[in-house]
């Protein structure tokens, strides 16, 4: 297959670059700043049609990673990327697309399951409550929602009409690359950080990266699923009970536990926010499991050991 992937040149879309690559599939990976890869790669600018657009025209699959890290302080400049930059590419994608000759029969775009509200009392498949509406969430909860709809709803408003769209309600991918949430995680988990935070009772949505790689082959694969679509783990879990599970995989007993003064200190200093380990994400992949896939990685205990084993290699 020829495989475009805009803004895959962060973490998740050299994991997928990777694995398409080594399977003998063309890929070109679209970037702000293009590096020297083992696949082809293409500038562009996320916003505007360029010379890049030509590479859309004639592939088979578009899997659109665009996107300012979330992984920030929440600050007016950093909203306005997080939200300008997912909008943007977007549209612009799907711009290439209605103007290609030859276009791509598959649209995979990425999206959040951040979507979802905040809720302890019952799992969200991709009919769970959106959420924005949380009378206890904190503002900057609500803006991340704010941005996750007008992603998707730019995608619903593009023109492709011979192109399938599927949205990609992604959980946090757990992979042993350096920089990533797993690295970030081990990393609290080494120096005996990893306790619980809060009250350890948020859910914690997630995916193997494996899992990850086999459920975007399975969409490409599966012409009759379009629409939203979760992907995560059927298992979520509580805080606690992850952090405790992926100590265990690393051999540590004790994780110093954080409140949330202390975890606001923390994300202050490291330039980030609270939002990304408080709020509770408790996610399902109805549509997945119902399609017929089959996780290899379907429970935390044993993807926590699969992961340090392979974060030391």
């Amino acid at each position: 297959m020829k495989i475009i992937i805009p803004g895959g040149s962060g973490q998740v879309g050299t994991i997928l670059a990777r694995a398409f690559h080594k399977k003998g599939h063309q890929v070109t990976v679209l970037s702000r700043n293009p590096a020297k890869a083992p696949w082809d790669m293409a500038k562009w600018d996320g916003k505007t049609l360029r010379p890049w657009a030509k590479t859309i025209d004639g592939a088979d699959v578009v899997i659109n990673l665009a996107g300012y890290t979330v992984n920030c302080r929440y600050n007016k400049a950093n909203r306005q990327r997080m939200m300008n930059s997912r909008v943007d590419s977007t549209r612009i994608v799907g711009e290439a697309i209605a103007q290609a000759d030859e276009p791509p029969h598959t649209w995979l775009q990425a999206s959040t399951a951040t979507i979802y509200a905040h809720r302890f009392d019952a799992p969200n498949d991709e009919s769970g409550i959106i959420g924005g509406n949380e009378p206890n969430a904190p503002d900057k909860w609500n803006f991340s929602i704010k941005v996750a709809k007008a992603w998707e709803q730019a995608l619903d408003e593009a023109k492709v009409p011979n192109t399938r769209k599927v949205k990609l309600r992604s959980a946090m991918i757990m992979s042993p690359d350096e920089g990533g949430i797993f690295d970030v995680l081990l990393s609290l988990v080494r120096f005996g950080l990893g306790g619980r935070a809060g009250s350890g009772r948020q859910y914690v949505s997630w995916i193997h990266y494996e899992d990850f790689i086999r459920s975007i082959q399975w969409l490409i694969e599966h012409n009759e699923i379009e629409g939203v679509v979760n992907l995560s783990s059927p298992n979520p879990l509580p805080y606690a009970d992850f952090m405790r599970a992926l100590r265990e995989a690393w051999g540590i007993n004790f994780g110093l536990p954080a409140t949330k003064w202390m975890l606001e200190i923390g994300t202050f200093i490291m330039r980030t926010e609270t939002e990304l380990v408080l709020k509770s994400r408790q996610v399902v992949p109805g549509r997945l499991l119902d399609s017929g896939f089959s996780f290899q990685h379907p429970g935390w205990e044993q993807a926590a050991k699969d992961l340090c084993k392979k974060w030391q290699q």
